[in-house]
């Protein structure tokens, strides 16, 4: 790993301010590493556990209010593959994040502002939320829903895509989120294996300029499926959408008629929120099962420590529904009456400028991106920042995939002004959060994680299991420990859920990830384990091989896979997206090649250097080395639903 130093130290002011700084005063703790051992180490004197400890005292510090209260913070009897987070308790998502704010002072604060592609902009305030929202849970009741019965949300971003998924909480009915870019056999998998009875769609939506028809997959979809009874199509169009009798009905008349008034719905702790599906990058999409308590207070914690959540913040994070980052976004900051940018186009129509200049326009405080997004823009240079006003920016934040340091430094620099503290955050949908977490108050190094966020045992450790954190070795990113936002189960059982996470070590959940921390105590990733390259008997994440192909001038984006190699056993070939000032030719394969040499040693130089204008990623900017791999072996994609820019696929096909 390459050594970094220490890019942005927050001034004192700024870090006194913090919320997380107030909660270590608040509880006499120091804070960096000591609140961290702090909230996951068992302490002497002490009858509970750090991580007990911490998920109890955070409950009253978040104001997260409970109908009932818990008998015990948790019951890990049948071992932390089981852990029943606050046992005895009843409450409900919805009441927090939206019904308490609409009977209070924060009724008419704007609880989602909304900008269309086109332009249009809406606000809706906590008011307004909750009439909407009560409106879907009465529509849902007039369908016959009930208590733990699932409910497809298939839908762009709008704002009524937030009424929709807090009426199905209202209600209690399990939300499932699916990508509105998805197409029919992806979308027929995620409601037929929960067979959801009732989908929520629209009629389409806009995407570069030009319309995009979401009905017709939809019905394609339902068909496939077999099981949904009622669809309700929201009109985002206008279009003269296909309608099928006896099922079909339009927004206006199932929500728009029904009543604003609906009393929400007291669960149990451990009540199924939602369904949220992984991507299927890796295999056959998983159906992860949350709890009302568990996403409730893992997104607000995060939110409120992680991002620093104040009043009068604008968040914006660049997701969509489909993705766990959407839902974390919205639960997270309207627990605390937050305001929540949601955009529903593509982030460079018209121009490459349009996300800088919606946080010009809106006031942003809080903006999440992925790297490969950064690196996309970063093609078009400086300009589309420059000319927009972003000093209202507070903190950035990063997810899905580890950093390269020129990237990381553009997005520090020329976006946050170089003040601004990257959140770069790593957990995924199997816990609707993250188990690394730089706290704001914390300098870091360009590409860093910073360290296990507040309440998350997290290791590195080895093939035997053994921690190899303290020694500076990459390994595996493991949790010791549950936390209460951690999947209860797959949808599909426990033998799956048991064999993905926890076979690989005893007691111990693997996360899949190459992890590492350095002698400073700074915590990086290197990529998917299960990606990971052995070159005659020497491992290698291939986000390593990634770092040292961008790190050279003319790559701007770049992807390793292995290759079958007679003498090595595997080789490296790499896929490049050049930057607009450089063009194709051997010197610059050649010194691509070197500059892998020269960074990772000899060995790990790739066999082969391809280049390619854009490389296969998913919605939330993932690329996808396992299309890549598979297109340069021959062999079958499988689940290509993903996808969102399928035209790179036969790109990587036709490289030279």
């Amino acid at each position: 790993m390459t050594e970094h130093e220490v890019a942005h130290r927050p001034d004192d002011a700024f870090a006194e301010a913090t919320n997380v700084r107030a909660f270590a005063r608040a509880h006499d703790v120091g804070d960096g590493d000591e609140l961290i051992a702090r909230t996951t180490d068992d302490v002497e004197g002490e009858p509970d556990s750090g991580v007990d400890w911490f998920w109890d005292e955070v409950v009253d510090w978040l104001g997260i209010e409970f109908d009932e209260p818990y008998d015990a913070v948790r019951d890990d009897t049948d071992g932390p593959q089981f852990t029943d987070w606050y046992p005895g308790s009843r409450l409900n998502i919805a009441h927090n994040t939206v019904d308490r704010h609409a009977a209070g002072a924060a009724r008419n604060r704007v609880a989602t502002l909304w900008e269309g592609e086109d332009g249009e902009v809406r606000r809706v305030t906590y008011h307004d939320l909750a009439r909407e929202s009560s409106r879907v849970a009465n529509a849902l009741e007039s369908f016959g829903v009930g208590v733990g019965d699932r409910v497809g949300i298939y839908m762009p971003m709008v704002p009524e895509v937030v009424s929709v998924l807090y009426g199905c909480l209202k209600a209690g009915a399990v939300a499932v989120p699916i990508f509105s870019g998805f197409g029919v056999d992806a979308t027929a998998t995620r409601l037929a294996e929960p067979e959801c009875s009732v989908l929520f769609t629209a009629d389409g939506f806009y995407r570069r300029g030009s319309t995009v028809d979401l009905k017709r997959p939809a019905d394609e979809a339902m068909a496939e499926a077999g099981c949904v009874d009622r669809c309700v199509v929201l009109s985002r169009l206008g279009a003269d959408a296909p309608t099928t009798e006896g099922r079909d009905v339009a927004w206006s008349e199932a929500v728009g008629g029904a009543s604003p008034a609906y009393e929400t719905r007291s669960l149990p702790s451990d009540a199924t929120s939602m369904l949220l599906y992984s991507s299927g990058t890796t295999g056959t999409p998983k159906g992860i099962v949350h709890t009302h308590a568990g996403v409730q207070v893992q997104t607000a914690k995060e939110i409120h420590f992680g991002f620093d959540q104040k009043p009068g913040d604008r968040f914006f994070w660049v997701s969509d529904i489909g993705w766990m980052m959407g839902p974390w976004t919205l639960i997270g900051n309207h627990t605390f009456g937050g305001t929540v940018f949601l955009y529903g186009g593509a982030p460079d129509h018209p121009g490459p400028d349009r996300l800088f200049e919606m946080i010009d326009r809106h006031g942003i405080t809080q903006f999440g991106v992925s790297p490969t997004a950064v690196r996309s823009l970063m093609r078009h240079g400086t300009a589309v920042v420059e000319d927009h006003d972003l000093s209202s920016l507070r903190l950035l934040g990063s997810t899905g995939e580890p950093w390269d340091e020129e990237s990381w430094r553009w997005f520090y620099d020329h976006v946050g002004g170089g003040q601004c503290p990257i959140i770069n955050i790593s957990g995924g949908t199997e816990i609707c959060g993250c188990f690394l977490m730089p706290m704001p108050d914390q300098p870091l190094k360009p590409t860093t994680l910073g360290g296990p966020g507040l309440g998350m045992d997290i290791d590195v450790v080895n093939s035997r299991g053994e921690s190899v954190a303290d020694t500076g070795e990459q390994g595996y990113l493991v949790a010791r420990d549950s936390c209460p936002s951690m999947t209860k189960s797959l949808w599909a059982g426990d033998e799956r859920y048991l064999e993905e996470y926890w076979s690989t070590f005893d007691g111990l959940w693997n996360h899949g990830d190459w992890a590492q921390k350095d002698e400073d105590g700074f915590w990086f990733l290197h990529g998917r384990a299960d990606d990971a390259l052995n070159v005659a008997g020497r491992k290698v994440g291939p986000a390593e091989v990634e770092g040292a192909l961008t790190g050279h001038d003319a790559a701007n984006q770049a992807a390793a896979v292995g290759v079958p190699d007679e003498t090595a056993g595997t080789a490296i070939a790499a896929f490049v997206v050049l930057e607009p000032d450089h063009e194709p030719s051997d010197a610059v394969r050649g010194e691509l090649r070197d500059a892998v040499g020269t960074e990772l040693g000899k060995p790990f130089r790739p066999r082969d250097v391809r280049f390619v204008p854009d490389l296969p990623r998913t919605q939330s900017g993932k690329v996808v080395r396992r299309i890549i791999g598979s297109v340069h072996a021959g062999e079958e994609l499988g689940d290509l639903s993903s996808i969102e820019n399928p035209e790179a696929i036969d790109a990587v096909r036709e490289a030279s």
